[in-house]
């Protein structure tokens, strides 16, 4: 009986090393590679022919589609097309991307850090342009929350690399925000904030402040509603050399319900003007539901820069206010 054992020890031992030999000269796993790319920039792959006709116009249609609430047209995606055969090596990490094959069977394949990490595209094939095209339709709108999604979640990281610690947000309005260092505290107040930062052609602003659950009517007008209350904020608390700070009165703002750190919210966009001054430019203002206090708690975002493209301000503005939290 002693034999067996000593002879089944023996055996375990001489595996074990053999293993741990093996273990040694294993090749390691490689990391995978950090995604790049601007924000808001998609990869379309696809043949040039392709991107000229009807497929190109379908994607085109939807995400390089107007952002609303901006004073001139900007597509919600900056598109940089490349045929299949240059996507390979570097080109392969961008963050998000967007494949379309024809000739095969019809289909819609997602691909999370396929390449890179992180990364999403979508694989889009058909037999015929039609086919295709049908695919692009069906599927447009998970295509752009999850590259919209996987950008918002980029930039905020981006964010967090270099922090404004404002501790009074908490102390005086039980919340806290990412708010890069870049910023500046303009005016504070018992129970407002402006925050702003400089940049090359006007401002990116953040107001913050709270107004009693009753200020915004649940019913067909709501918009009327928070309208009302911009404004009246807006004219008593942003300083002008003439004329008030309010919502420009040609277009109705787009009003759409969201949620920020699991709250009811009215986001609304639309544009500001300074009346008779002839300046304007976007605003997106989140009006949050805090029951508990009684209160919404409203953050707006809103830039000024003349002449000068807003979408990518407007992006970061949003990324900020969205990572809002109660404490």
């Amino acid at each position: 009986m002693k034999k067996i054992i000593l002879v089944v020890c023996c055996a375990a031992l001489l595996i074990g090393c053999k293993n741990e030999k093996k273990d040694k000269t294993s090749r390691p796993v490689m990391a995978m590679a950090k995604s790049v790319g601007k924000i808001n920039e998609v990869s379309v792959v696809i043949d040039p022919r392709l991107w000229k006709g009807n497929i190109g116009d379908t994607i085109r249609k939807y995400l390089a589609a107007e952002v609303p609430g901006l004073p001139q047209e900007e597509p919600l995606f900056s598109l940089r097309q490349m045929p299949e055969k240059t996507f390979t090596g570097f080109a392969t990490k961008n963050r998000t991307f967007l494949k379309v094959h024809k000739g095969s069977t019809k289909g819609f394949q997602v691909l999370e850090n396929k390449y890179a990490n992180p990364q999403i595209g979508f694989v889009v094939t058909g037999e015929t342009d039609e086919e295709i095209a049908s695919v692009l339709r069906k599927n447009a709108a998970k295509i752009i929350t999850r590259f919209k999604n996987i950008e918002l979640a980029e930039k905020q990281s981006r964010i967090k690399k270099s922090l404004e610690k404002i501790p009074q947000l908490e102390e005086k309005m039980g919340i806290t925000m990412d708010i890069p260092s870049a910023y500046r505290i303009a005016i504070e107040e018992e129970d407002f904030f402006w925050v702003r930062k400089d940049i090359e052609h006007g401002s990116m602003n953040i107001m913050i402040y709270e107004v009693p659950l009753q200020t915004i009517q649940k019913d067909s007008n709501t918009i009327g509603s928070i309208i009302k209350m911009r404004d009246s904020v807006g004219s008593k608390k942003i300083p002008t050399d003439s004329g008030n700070f309010i919502t420009e009165e040609a277009y109705a703002p787009y009003l759409y319900q969201i949620t920020i750190d699991d709250r009811f919210t009215y986001e609304t966009k639309g544009t500001w003007e300074i009346k008779d001054r002839f300046m304007a430019g976007p605003f997106v203002n989140y009006a949050i539901e805090d029951k508990k206090n009684n209160r919404y708690v409203v953050v707006e975002g809103f830039v000024f820069a003349p002449s000068t493209y807003k979408r990518d301000n407007m992006f970061e503005l949003e990324a900020i206010i969205e990572t809002l939290s109660f404490k």
